[in-house]
């Protein structure tokens, strides 16, 4: 047995459908559903795409949710036939942001889905953020200042790619990179360009295809109070408008010179 298994067995008892009405719908024989059912055959790419589309639910949570722990209907639907997990809500109904933090980090690629994981982590509530699904993560490096590391961005879940302006920052999670913030663009097709704020870290692509969710920046929680660096444009303007002075000054001087 295996908990996709348990997953299709526990949603088509819950549909009150049987098995053979099922297979008529994901045009195969009773027979070869039976297999999935009971563990002693897996299901190939396509009629996991069946399945998932039947009941409406993605495949990654089939494959890695006990969906017998959640309540199907507080699910958020997104484009794509895509689900994600249930949105908890503080006593004012307010969305509670888990805090995915520099020690849990790690194991957030392998837990996005995984509704236990997700409700172990830590919470807040900043209700000045508005609607959507907030999550806040941790900002690692030097290459996206101001931001520095041990800070936490905290970004709403960005549901469509067409949601994604090019030019403005985003969290990130990959099944290659991993997790990163970047500032994106999209002038590449079937792929986004990610750039550091910092010059000193080179821009680079992400294919669509290995992006599993985007967040768009909201706002950060840091502790540092220092001054904040003047950046290369700035530095660059102050360093044209201190030659404008000393040229202003060098003409001054010359004309009380010459009096």
């Amino acid at each position: 047995m295996s908990l996709f298994s348990d997953n299709i067995r526990a949603l088509r008892v819950k549909q009150k459908i049987s098995q053979e009405k099922l297979a008529e719908n994901l045009q195969i024989t009773r027979g070869r559903y039976v297999k999935y059912e009971d563990g002693t055959s897996e299901a190939p790419y396509d009629i996991l795409k069946k399945i998932a589309h039947y009941y409406h639910i993605s495949i990654d949570l089939l494959l890695s949710v006990d969906v017998r722990k959640i309540n199907m209907q507080d699910l958020l639907e997104l484009e794509n036939n895509r689900l994600i997990l249930p949105i908890q809500v503080d006593a004012a109904g307010e969305n509670f942001i888990e805090v995915v933090t520099q020690k849990v980090k790690a194991g957030y690629l392998n837990g996005y889905a995984d509704p236990e994981y997700i409700e172990s982590l830590q919470q807040i509530s900043l209700p000045f953020l508005g609607p959507g699904k907030h999550r806040g993560f941790p900002v690692e490096g030097d290459s996206m200042p101001p931001h520095e590391s041990g800070s936490i961005i905290i970004g709403r879940y960005v549901e469509r790619l067409g949601e994604v302006q090019d030019g403005k920052t985003y969290i990130l999670i990959t099944k290659n990179e991993g997790m990163v913030y970047k500032r994106l663009n999209k002038n590449k097709q079937n792929s986004l360009v990610l750039a550091s704020d910092n010059s000193f870290y080179p821009n680079y692509e992400v294919k669509l295809s290995d992006i599993i969710e985007i967040w768009e920046y909201k706002c950060n929680i840091g502790r540092s109070d220092k001054k904040q660096e003047l950046s290369e444009t700035e530095s660059l303007r102050e360093l044209i408008l201190e030659v404008k002075r000393e040229v202003l000054e060098l003409k001054e001087n010359s004309i009380i010179s010459s009096k």
